[in-house]
């Protein structure tokens, strides 16, 4: 089941509205992560019996950690989540990479990666190390951790909620018509971002990579796959945070205009906020980070960068994603950050890196990505085509629509509104201008086939 779905919208989360509205405080909790587990199985299915072993394994490590032995069970659970983790998403890589290298028959095992196991089990891992910090305490109530940790909103595709952020609010969390009519709407604008944005760019690219490519067909489909991942991803963060705040949470940002960011360092100060977090303050701290020698400090950010690519997939292209943006961290933080001072110059340059980098992400077959970066740079294809022309004026609306929305100029100029005399004005127009969002992304999902969010995968 994915938000934007028919089930989802008009069946499985009205019902969770009338169970959750009506039940006593005390079943708040309890209703929410049966509703999560009900979500899980439908994707899942008994994967879902996984999820809630990792929750036992986790709070019982909690709880001892808190009572004396800290680092042996903090070690001891470390190995379990990240033991889970290598053994469904990354077995059949190294096995094929171990095969292929010694040229033995390809051998390969029939395991199913769980939907979401790279965000809980990263929300596990910062549970324990922060009990282990004594940042936190550990959950004494079983069924609250389960509620943290399967919490449907973002169970499958993050944001990275950590415990520390939330446990007041699992404990005791006050409902309210101004927060549920804000989740409202920051829900149908991630919708919005997801099904009219994402998906049309996703069927453009498909539909140019079906053509004869020129070197403007390679760059539209550049485009395109940085526009779908990050309409893709931050609408599903914005309809995560949008349902968090129905029902009382605050979930933290994931996203901050990173396509506008005028050096890849402030990219990745921008763009999924949690995960960038969550290496920083578990991994680049504790190996020193930016502390003693050049050769350490680069080496605390090849190990980062590694693990982020790794993170995102088992497959060869996504780790030289992450050593790609190691290699420009590097070079800004020692080369170029005294040319890069925020002008057009740095704004363009970021946003080509980034947009080569997407293309990294997208092509798993190295020999088609070698072919693809060719075609960017004019090797072996003409510099324009019909067919590049065609798709250009078909979807120079949507693009231009992206181009727009990946900056704060709407934003803005609704808030200068708001203090000016037309307020009133403003908020009507505001409503008609979300229905209409609304209207227009449900025709889509009717009219359209089953596409899910990219970062279920991952």
């Amino acid at each position: 089941m994915v938000f934007s779905s028919i089930s989802f919208l008009f069946f499985f989360l009205p019902l969770l509205f009338i169970c959750y509205f009506l039940a006593p405080k005390k079943f708040k909790n309890t209703i929410l992560l049966i509703f999560s587990l009900i979500f899980y199985f439908f994707g899942e299915k008994w994967y879902v019996l996984l999820l809630l072993l990792s929750c036992l394994i986790n709070y019982i490590c909690g709880l001892l950690i808190e009572k004396g032995n800290k680092k042996i069970v903090l070690i001891i659970g470390l190995i379990l989540n990240i033991g889970l983790l290598i053994y469904f998403k990354y077995t059949n890589f190294f096995l094929t990479t171990f095969t292929n290298l010694f040229h033995l028959n390809n051998i390969t095992l029939n395991i199913i990666l769980p939907l979401g196991i790279s965000f809980f089990t990263f929300q596990n891992i910062s549970y324990l190390i922060d009990v282990y910090r004594s940042d936190v305490k550990a959950q004494k109530n079983f069924l609250t951790y389960c509620t943290y940790i399967t919490l449907f909103p973002q169970l499958v595709a993050g944001p990275i909620v950590r415990y520390k952020d939330v446990c007041e609010e699992l404990e005791n969390r006050k409902e309210s018509f101004e927060l549920f009519s804000e989740g409202v709407k920051r829900f149908i604008l991630g919708l919005g971002k997801k099904v009219l944005i994402a998906d049309t760019l996703y069927h453009t690219y498909t539909s140019i990579l079906g053509s004869e490519m020129s070197v403007l067909s390679y760059w539209l489909v550049a485009l395109c796959f940085t526009f779908q991942i990050y309409y893709d991803f931050s609408g599903y963060s914005d309809m995560a945070i949008g349902l968090g705040k129905m029902f009382g949470f605050n979930f933290k940002e994931n996203f901050n205009y990173p396509l506008i960011s005028s050096s890849i360092t402030e990219f990745w100060r921008r763009w999924h906020m949690s995960l960038s977090s969550f290496f920083k303050d578990y991994v680049y701290i504790p190996l020193g980070g930016n502390r003693g020698s050049i050769i350490k400090h680069i080496r605390n950010i090849f190990v980062v960068w590694l693990l982020t690519g790794f993170w995102h997939g088992a497959d060869w292209n996504f780790i030289i994603w992450g050593l790609y943006f190691f290699i420009f961290l590097i070079l800004e933080k020692f080369l170029l950050k005294k040319y890069l001072k925020g002008g057009v110059f740095s704004h363009l340059y970021t946003f080509i890196i980034v947009l080569i980098s997407f293309v990294i992400f997208s092509i798993s077959d190295l020999q088609s990505l070698l072919t693809f970066l060719k075609g960017l740079t004019g090797i072996g294809a003409k510099p324009i085509n019909f067919e590049s022309i065609y798709y250009l004026k078909n979807n120079i609306v949507v693009i231009l629509i992206a181009l727009v929305g990946m900056g704060p100029l709407l934003k803005n100029c609704i808030n200068k509104l708001k203090k000016g005399k037309l307020n009133n004005l403003l908020v009507w127009t505001n409503l008609i201008y979300i229905f209409i969002i609304f209207f227009l992304s449900i025709a889509r999902i009717i009219s359209s086939s089953f596409n899910p969010f990219i970062y279920f995968r991952f």
